[in-house]
């Protein structure tokens, strides 16, 4: 069996700002922060990290910054609630690369991601489908549209953010976690971590996971190839490809 382990933002879906919106009102109400976040690039680091990384720029120490991360939470997850609606968009193929292994019984799926994990649950919860043309479908089109099921029903477990902030400390918390779902020990050579992003590819290393970089986010490809992937895709949309470089 293979555990297919992927990413969230730039992988499986694009957000359209909708999060970074959200973190920086959070930042603003608990932080009093108001510096310009479009300098900073997010892809690939867990959440607690970006907060360090972007409030210990800004001179707070690291034990404040901690003290405050559960209301900072809270504050993001209201307002991502209200942005992700209309703004998150599933990424082209990923539906039905998602279809084809979730009817493969030699794959578990599960997420690997940066996202705390209530965070993560909204934004897969409000993926349209790409591109955001629903309104020129017919009658039909548009019920089947509606019928398709949620981005969290192919993923009922995974590792998050908020159990590490720590990237490459999240596959071996995945690995149990699908051990108890799926009542099966999966081995380093069973686990495959699909991301876009160098620090996608960089957990997997030091746990011997198969690491697949596709490069559907903002990382450019030849930085994914020069982290040296198992495999290498510039979309999901080359499906057979994919399924047969997971399946191995």
């Amino acid at each position: 069996m293979r555990l297919v382990l992927f990413d969230i933002d730039g992988t499986l879906i694009t957000d359209g700002g909708a999060a970074r919106k959200a973190y920086a009102h959070a930042l603003r109400e608990v932080y009093g922060y108001r510096g310009d976040l479009r300098r900073y690039d997010f892809s690939g680091r867990t959440d607690p990290q970006i907060t360090h990384m972007v409030l210990g720029d800004a001179g707070l120490p690291r034990d404040e910054i901690e003290r405050a991360m559960p209301p900072l939470w809270e504050h993001y997850l209201d307002a991502l609630a209200r942005n992700a609606p209309g703004r998150v968009r599933v990424l082209p193929g990923v539906r039905e690369l998602l279809d084809a292994l979730l009817d493969d019984e030699r794959v578990v799926l599960g997420l690997l991601t940066g996202n705390i994990e209530p965070g993560a649950r909204i934004k897969l919860a409000n993926a349209a489908p790409h591109p955001p043309f629903g309104h020129l479908l017919p009658a039909s089109g548009a019920k089947d549209a509606e019928r398709e099921r949620s981005l969290n029903d192919y993923f009922p477990f995974g590792a998050f953010g908020s159990d590490s902030a720590r990237r490459e400390e999240l596959p071996p918390i995945a690995v149990e976690r699908a051990a108890r779902v799926a009542g099966h020990r999966f081995d380093a050579r069973d686990v495959v971590i699909v991301g876009d992003s160098i620090y996608d590819v960089r957990c997997g290393v030091p746990h011997s996971a198969t690491t697949i970089a596709i490069a559907s986010g903002k990382t450019a490809a030849e930085t994914l190839l020069a982290e040296n992937p198992d495999h290498f895709f510039h979309s999901a949309e080359d499906c057979d490809a994919l399924v047969a470089a997971i399946i191995g």
